[in-house]
């Protein structure tokens, strides 16, 4: 993330908290701006052990470990209490230790927003007029589908790409949180932004079990508890810079469109009952988190 992103902020506050209580026994060097890869890549590299922590969206973890898949559900949260009460609560606790298996130890949740459409020629006031759109997406399945399913053209392609992409026509629009679409510079190039919020896929913060594993009891206390405090800090950093995102995006002359959320969630309905067919296990994990 650059430096500016609330998340880069987060992690600031994790380093700052966890060299405190370590006494600096633990320090933490943070690579930010995509030094050390893609988000796939730097999981490649806690599982080999040659990075000890990285952020990762959840979405992009799901190919790793499938339970994170669960998250990318459109219209899975009621609102954010609803999300959070679920994420740091014992079903979330229970997804975080999942990964561990797969050498990739959560640690915490980032609150990473709710994703929107935005799109540079047509506006999107309803389910309908995505028709026929081409929407960049995540490499994530679930991204594909949902957007499939309303009726537009769903087009995996790598972030870096995406600026021109949109300026070049090669896609219609994409799909992404206030803080991101701001940060890319994206708004410059969109003249709308319909905050239908399909999805609330967090950032997770991991280690590598193969660093975990060579922590003293104490040091995974201070680990966990340093993690913990610095997604309570985020969490603010992240309303501040929606509320900022917002105003510049207003300010630049994207007109910003509110939508009747509920027609977008009962196109996407399929997405759920097709994704609980193929994966039964998972249904009822869907159902503990709705009835949360």
């Amino acid at each position: 993330m650059p430096q500016t992103h609330p998340v880069h902020k987060g992690i600031l506050e994790f380093k700052k908290s966890l060299e405190k209580k370590s006494n600096g026994t633990l320090k933490v060097k943070i690579f930010p701006d995509g030094q050390l890869g893609s988000e796939r890549e730097t999981l490649e590299l806690l599982q080999i052990g040659s990075v000890a922590a990285t952020k990762v969206s959840a979405a992009i973890l799901s190919n790793f470990v499938p339970e994170y898949n669960v998250l990318g559900i459109p219209y899975l949260f009621r609102n954010k209490v609803h999300q959070f009460s679920v994420l740091e609560g014992a079903i979330g606790k229970s997804i975080l230790e999942k990964g561990s298996k797969f050498w990739l130890r959560g640690l915490c949740y980032y609150d990473a927003g709710s994703r929107s459409f935005y799109t540079s020629k047509k506006a999107i006031r309803t389910p309908e007029d995505l028709n026929g759109l081409k929407i960049r997406v995540q490499n994530n399945q679930m991204a594909i589908n949902m957007v499939n399913s309303m009726g537009g053209a769903a087009t995996p392609l790598a972030y870096g790409e995406l600026y021109a992409a949109i300026q070049q026509g090669v896609v219609d629009g994409a799909e992404n949180n206030p803080p991101s679409f701001v940060s890319s510079n994206h708004y410059e190039i969109s003249k709308y932004y319909t905050l239908d919020e399909h999805s609330s896929v967090p950032d997770v913060l991991l280690i590598g079990t193969k660093y975990w594993n060579k922590l003293s009891k104490q040091e995974r206390i201070w680990v966990q508890e340093a993690a913990d405090e610095s997604a309570q800090a985020e969490k603010i950093f992240w309303k501040e810079s929606v509320d900022q995102s917002l105003k510049t995006i207003k300010d630049w002359g994207v007109e910003v469109i509110i939508p009747e959320k509920s027609l977008f969630a009962e196109k996407s309905k399929n997405v759920v009952i097709n994704f609980v067919k193929k994966f039964p296990e998972m249904g009822k994990l869907v159902k503990e988190i709705k009835n949360n």
